[in-house]
């Protein structure tokens, strides 16, 4: 399993054309991961969330996309989650990424897409 550090990094989407750079945020630590995307009106790039299985979006007020990842950082489902939802644990989740709503779609990702973490 893949051990971060809370900070900042990018992610690294391969399509079918050029590879998508996003900014991230990594949230490892239990208080970082509990914060989230909580209290914001946006988000540039997109918040990784290590370990995690399930997410809820009380207390948000965006809409959000999120993608559940494997240990292998592969995707391994996405939803839309308006705020107010508790999404359902995903049994082979490791990872969750979150982004602002449309934005997953925009980069390219889709169920089986396998994404990359550069540390800064």
């Amino acid at each position: 399993m893949r051990r971060w550090r809370d900070g900042r990094g990018t992610l690294v989407i391969r399509g079918s054309e050029e590879p998508a750079m996003v900014p991230l945020e990594i949230a490892t630590s239990y208080r970082a991961r509990s914060k989230g995307l909580l209290g914001r009106d946006a988000l540039d790039g997109a918040i990784l969330l290590s370990p995690a299985s399930s997410i809820h979006t009380f207390r948000m007020r965006m809409a959000i996309d999120v993608a559940y990842l494997d240990r292998h950082l592969s995707v391994i489902a996405i939803r839309t989650m308006r705020p107010g939802r508790l999404g359902l644990p995903r049994l082979r989740s490791r990872h969750v990424l979150e982004a602002e709503a449309g934005a997953l779609e925009r980069w390219g990702v889709t169920v089986g897409t396998r994404v990359t973490v550069e540390v800064e």
